[in-house]
C-alpha cells in the first residue's frame, strides 16, 4: 500500500478480538421482518417457502466456513452459526465475523430467493436485511444450554403462533379474541384448544415447524430434538 500523509487517519481503527478459548455464536436475525412477511404475503403462522430459504442460505453459510463452524441452528427469521472453541478465523476479529456471515447470509437470501418465491419479485423498497451479532461462550455446558435454549424458545414460539392463527383461520376468531383465549394457558392447554378448538393434533405438525432446523458441517438439514441429542451433537468439540 502507498504510504502518504494522511495514512495517520488508520491509527483512529479499533479491533475488539473474541476470548481466546471461547465458543462463538454468531446470530443473525431478520430486521423488520414482521413488516418484510407481510408484504410478501408469507403464510401464517409458518411459511414454508420463508423457512426453506433461511435453511439454504444457513446453509451455504456453513459450507462457506465448515472448518470452523460446529453446526448452525434455525427457527422464524433467526439463525444461529456455533463456531469451534479454537477458532482462528479472521483472526477472531468480532467486526469481521459478525459483518462477514450476515453479509454472506444476505447475499444468499437474496439469489436464492427466486427459487423459493417463484415469480414473486424482491421490490427496491422492500428488500430483505438482517442484525448480526457475535456473543462468547466459555465452556461447552454454556453452549449446549444456549442451543437448548433456542431449541426451547422454537417450541414455545411455534405453539402458540399455530394455535393463535389456528384459532383465527378455523374457528373464525379475531386477534383480540385468539390472545384471550389463549392468555394464561400453558402448553397442554394449548395443544388441548387446538385438538377440541380447531380440530388440529399438533404432534401432526411438520417437524421443521416445531423442532426448527439443524445444520451439519456436512451441510444436512435436520430436524430433531436438540435437547435429547445435545451430546451427540458435540462430540469432539
Amino acid at each position: 500500500m502507498a504510504k502518504s500523509r494522511f495514512e495517520y487517519v488508520r491509527e483512529f481503527e479499533s479491533h475488539d478480538v473474541l476470548l481466546p478459548q471461547c465458543y462463538i455464536v454468531v446470530r443473525i436475525d431478520g430486521k423488520k421482518f414482521h413488516e418484510f412477511s407481510k408484504y410478501y404475503e408469507f403464510a401464517k403462522p409458518n411459511d414454508d417457502r420463508a423457512l426453506k430459504l433461511m435453511n439454504a442460505a444457513a446453509k451455504n453459510v456453513v459450507l462457506q466456513y465448515r472448518n470452523d463452524v460446529i453446526l448452525a441452528y434455525g427457527e422464524s427469521d433467526e439463525y444461529s452459526f456455533i463456531l469451534k472453541s479454537d477458532t482462528s478465523l479472521f483472526n477472531r476479529r468480532r467486526d469481521k465475523i459478525s459483518s462477514l456471515f450476515v453479509s454472506l447470509f444476505t447475499s444468499n437470501y437474496v439469489t436464492l430467493w427466486p427459487k423459493f418465491f417463484v415469480g414473486v419479485e424482491l421490490h427496491p423498497k422492500h428488500l430483505p436485511f438482517f442484525d448480526s451479532r457475535c456473543v462468547q461462550y466459555p465452556n461447552l455446558k454454556a453452549i449446549k444450554d444456549y442451543l437448548s435454549w433456542r431449541f426451547v424458545d422454537t417450541h414455545i414460539n411455534n405453539l402458540y403462533n399455530t394455535a393463535f392463527w389456528k384459532l383465527i383461520q378455523v374457528c373464525g376468531m379475531n386477534p383480540r379474541e385468539a390472545e384471550n383465549r389463549l392468555s394464561g394457558t400453558y402448553s397442554s392447554g394449548k395443544q388441548e384448544i387446538l385438538f377440541k378448538d380447531c380440530g388440529i393434533n399438533y404432534n401432526n405438525e411438520p417437524e421443521m415447524y416445531k423442532k426448527g432446523s439443524l445444520i451439519t458441517r456436512k451441510g444436512e438439514i435436520l430436524h430433531i430434538d436438540v435437547i435429547k441429542m445435545i451430546d451427540d451433537l458435540f462430540v469432539g468439540f
